[in-house]
């Protein structure tokens, strides 16, 4: 029961973050509003682990390899293609491609970790990817998509489940807290010249409330609260942990129905039931009379 509680708050925040970075991008450009997001959120978390707390482990020679790939898969190439590719394809392009990591994630698993995917599984990735697809079907009448964007939003989804199965091999020993500080403070570094060479004609910066609010979300609820949380599904399952995206539109028509006065539709609807019998099947939600 626990569990199902931490999947479906991870996956509530998990879905806010789509709102912030909307309410950011009135301020700011893309890559400069995600960089800033990671280069603020890392000066805190190094102050908090190694300054003010000073019990935390430094990383050993044998586990900085590990947290330069993470900083890379998880910050640097999904976070920053992610918020690139938002430039160049629709909202609903976008959250369907989020529904993909599960996939991934099951069959890099079975190869590299030889960990079972059973057919339950199987069938509730289905029944959920089915409900999403229902749900999105009309962004691709309604909607621009470029070609050039579906390539780099596939790239920035390959990444996070490269990320996801690596962190499960690798297993490291260090607390969250550490993993997660090394991780943002290295993907943001490098994302500092990408945003450079690909933003330096058109970026712009309003610091105004639009951009205050949606930094203060964006660091302390997603990339420190959220990322925690999400280190502590992944060392329990990661195909398991995975599946809990497929709610994340779900949860992101609720917000943006509140937030930004987005109707909930007939397709939404059954979208959800779709999903959440999806997750029930995969064992993900468990019913316990």
């Amino acid at each position: 029961m626990m569990k199902t509680v931490l999947g479906l708050f991870f996956t509530l925040l998990w879905s806010s973050a789509a709102i912030a970075t909307k309410l950011g991008l009135h301020s700011t450009t893309p890559l400069v509003l995600a960089t800033s997001r990671f280069l603020i959120a890392a000066a805190l978390l190094f102050c908090y682990v190694y300054l003010f707390q000073k019990k935390y482990p430094w990383p050993k020679s044998q586990e900085w390899r590990p947290l330069i790939v993470l900083g890379l898969l998880n910050t640097t190439i999904y976070l920053g293609a992610t918020f690139w590719a938002l430039n160049y394809v629709s909202a609903g392009l976008f959250n369907l491609f989020v529904t993909t990591n599960p996939f991934v994630v099951a069959i890099l698993s079975s190869i590299w970790l030889k960990r079972k995917v059973s057919l339950k599984e199987w069938i509730g990735m289905i029944v959920a990817a089915l409900g999403l697809v229902i749900a999105i079907w009309p962004s691709f009448t309604s909607d621009e998509v470029t070609l050039y964007g579906v390539v780099i939003l596939g790239i920035g989804m390959v990444s996070m489940a490269v990320g996801s199965v690596y962190f499960n091999k690798v297993n490291l020993k260090l607390p969250s807290i550490v993993i997660n500080t090394w991780q943002v403070s290295i993907g943001g570094v490098v994302l500092i010249p990408i945003t450079y060479i690909l933003e330096k004609g058109n970026a712009f910066l309003i610091l105004d409330h639009h951009l205050f609010l949606s930094l203060i979300w964006l660091v302390f609820v997603i990339s420190i609260g959220t990322m925690l949380l999400w280190f502590y599904l992944l060392k329990q399952d990661a195909v398991r942990a995975n599946n809990w995206l497929f709610m994340t539109p779900i949860f992101g028509y609720v917000l943006a129905s509140i937030f930004l006065n987005e109707p909930i539709t007939l397709l939404n609807i059954t979208a959800t039931l779709f999903v959440v019998s999806g997750l029930l099947i995969s064992g993900n939600i468990a019913i316990r009379k």
